[in-house]
């Protein structure tokens, strides 16, 4: 088992034993997503989901919730929106620190740099090489803008 499903599963037991029904749910939605995908997986004929595709999943679920809250919000439904956040507290706790902008500009200037990248025609494959170093750690939403911005 991984680093991530075991700090996940001990969550998950921690959050039983104290009672945090908000943790205690979010911790059961983490791990009914991964085995989804590890089923799903396992139909495809691969093993069970590596740690940086785990990661990726709960990207995943993080955008959905800040789409969700974002929507209660425009809504009035305060309440609603409050619980999203409280979920992606718990979800962000298990995924490595996001880079900030500045951060993100530095590594992208310097991957143009190293790949010797000179026009928009390298873009695949400088975005290629940041999804491969930076997996988790960038919103490569952003890094997309910052590269067209090296580039251009």
């Amino acid at each position: 088992m991984s680093t991530l499903r075991e700090a996940i599963n001990t969550a998950l037991k921690d959050a039983m034993k104290s009672g945090d029904k908000t943790r205690l749910g979010t911790m059961r939605l983490i791990n009914a997503a991964l085995k989804d995908k590890d089923i799903e997986a396992r139909g495809a004929g691969k093993g069970p989901l590596s740690d940086d595709e785990a990661l990726q999943l709960l990207q995943k679920m993080v955008k959905q919730r800040e789409d969700s809250a974002k929507i209660y919000e425009d809504n009035a439904r305060p309440e609603l929106a409050a619980q999203e956040r409280a979920e992606i507290a718990h979800i962000t706790a298990f995924m490595p620190k996001q880079m900030d902008e500045a951060e993100a500009k530095a590594a992208v200037d310097a991957l143009v740099a190293e790949l010797g990248a000179s026009g928009m025609k390298d873009m695949g494959k400088v975005m290629g090489e940041l999804k491969a170093r930076y997996a988790g750690k960038m919103d490569f939403g952003k890094a997309n803008g910052l590269v067209k911005a090296a580039l251009g």
